[in-house]
């Protein structure tokens, strides 16, 4: 068969039934794993990071939090170019190349890791690089969305969602895994702490490979990017990628884009970051905009001709106020999801691997707590928990409405982030931390998995919102802004963790939620309601 299907009508049910869902399963199933490994390389800071302090790397801890924050940033970025690809370039074109482009990060970070001397500027570097793999998501979500109906695009976009996000998970103890054994050779090198994997406590002095967290994912990505090529479909109908014709076009086209939003994204983390990597002279909250508006006005003005032409009929979502609503309350369950789990495992390490000791009348946060957790055992749960619940979130709301599930998702975010407050404040004050653990881990699971509901509820009201047009570039937009939740947390974190007041992230966090229950209830569930409970 032919990579490029020039008849396509999924909602014709003879045609989905004699042809078209036989191809789109396939389009489904190569693409969740491709989706797996972008999330893996986007987030992989958050557990190399980790064995980087118990390696005794010379980085301080807001350095390593950075690299998590300049991955989370790139990758949202470039999510807005991504949201508008599949048109301009197809989607099996689209998938293949922007897969084959994290064999580059991949390889370089197992290659830095290998050397403890390596500059922290070239681990700056590989973080932006490895951004390629959160802009994955948005044209991945994207060209999905065209394969499969309305009917139950909640489903097949939950799937696609829900088991690519398993990335996270995967990464977060496969790393750990592969970090004990020279699989791919290379020196070893000695734990100064503690550490760990899902099967248990690694003491101090044992050898280990960190170079491993880079190259284990080259066994993933160099096949995937061959059955990608090889297996998935560009659709050339006039709703979805009309003026697909040459692969290398349509290749140039995609690294044109994707360096415009490089380009934003390094400029604003250059603005925002403090000396000595960036100025820091702007606040994130002004930053952020900037880069956001930086990118979509720079798609448009640096772009000729049928491309330009191509992004203005796909901007149109931008005059939809839903556009702007959706994106808000994607944010609130997305942007939780992928922040935390930048955020989680050094979280952890920070704030119940250490006690906190009153010394001289001064408290004191460096201490090593031997009775700690290991953050690399405990790390995986959330992420897998709101993985997992995504598809189930989205099969209910197939059957009880998007804004429905959504308002009580709100509900539960809100109750479980003042649950997590509460006993991070506590513990962070404790010399025995680990005292506090186990209810702020089962708070934050319960989190987790509130957000992979409203992942699947939030996709679910999107895509019977809008036509069939512009539903792909919503999702893909919407995607990208909730994205920045890979920043923004680490971030907050970070800065909160300094001012030796964590728990106020959360109190944040928890009044964000509240906005946004506010807004889906006015929306979606009140008399007034432009769309009832979609």
């Amino acid at each position: 068969m032919s990579a490029n299907l020039d008849k396509w009508d999924v909602e014709d049910e003879e045609f989905w039934n004699s042809t078209g869902k036989k191809i789109a399963t396939r389009n489904l199933w190569i693409s969740i794993p491709k989706l797996l490994c972008g999330f893996a390389v986007w987030l992989y800071w958050s557990i190399i990071t980790v064995q980087m302090i118990n390696l005794g790397y010379p980085f301080s801890q807001s350095q390593l939090f950075t690299l998590s924050a300049i991955a989370g940033l790139t990758g949202a970025t470039l999510r807005i170019p991504s949201s508008f690809l599949i048109r301009i370039a197809g989607g099996r074109n689209t998938i293949f190349f922007t897969t084959a482009l994290l064999i580059i990060p991949a390889l370089g970070t197992g290659i830095a890791l290998q050397n403890k001397t390596t500059p922290i500027e070239i681990y700056y570097l590989l973080a932006l690089l490895s951004g390629i793999g959160g802009g994955n998501f948005a044209s991945s979500m994207s060209n999905i969305s065209f394969f499969f109906p309305k009917r139950v695009q909640g489903t097949s976009l939950g799937l696609n969602a829900g088991l690519g996000n398993f990335g996270v998970t995967t990464m977060q103890i496969l790393i750990p895994l592969v970090m004990t054994f020279g699989l791919f050779g290379g020196e070893s090198q000695t734990l100064i702490n503690t550490s760990g994997t899902l099967i248990g406590k690694i003491p101090a002095g044992t050898e280990t490979y960190i170079q491993n967290g880079g190259y284990v994912w080259l066994i993933l990505l160099i096949p995937l990017v061959i059955v990608g090529y090889f297996g998935m479909h560009n659709i050339r109908t006039e709703a979805v990628s009309p003026d697909v014709n040459s692969t290398t076009h349509a290749f140039i086209k995609i690294t044109g884009l994707l360096m415009i939003a490089f380009v934003t994204a390094s400029i604003g983390l250059y603005l925002l970051l403090p000396p000595p990597v960036g100025l820091g002279m702007l606040s994130k909250w002004i930053v952020l905009p900037l880069i956001i508006a930086a990118t979509v006005f720079g798609m448009k003005y640096l772009t000729r001709g049928e491309l330009r032409a191509n992004l203005e009929r796909q901007y149109r979502i931008f005059n939809n106020k839903h556009t702007w609503v959706m994106t808000i309350i994607y944010t609130m369950t997305f942007g939780s999801f992928i922040g935390y789990s930048a955020a989680f495992a050094l979280s952890i390490k920070v704030i119940f691997g250490f006690s906190h000791i009153m010394i001289d009348g001064i408290m004191t946060h460096t201490t090593a707590n031997a009775n700690g957790p290991s953050a690399l055992m405990f790390a995986w749960m959330g992420p897998f928990i709101g993985a997992l619940i995504r598809p189930i979130g989205g099969k209910i709301a197939d059957k009880l409405g998007g804004a429905l599930v959504t308002q009580w998702v709100s509900i539960v975010m809100i109750a479980s982030a003042l649950g997590c407050a509460y006993f991070m404040q506590a513990a962070y004050s404790s010399p025995t931390p680990e005292n506090y653990f186990v209810p702020f881990l089962l708070l934050f699971i319960i989190l987790f998995a509130a957000t992979g509901v409203g992942n699947g509820s939030t996709f679910r009201s999107i895509a019977m919102i809008f036509d069939k047009e512009q539903a792909g570039p919503a999702l893909g937009w919407t995607s990208a802004v909730a994205a920045y939740g890979a920043f923004i947390i680490p971030q907050v974190f970070g800065e909160q963790i300094k001012a030796t007041t964590p728990e106020y992230a959360l109190y944040g966090f928890a009044v964000f939620y509240l906005f946004c229950l506010v807004l889906n209830w006015w929306f979606y569930l009140s008399k007034n309601a432009s769309i009832k409970n979609p």
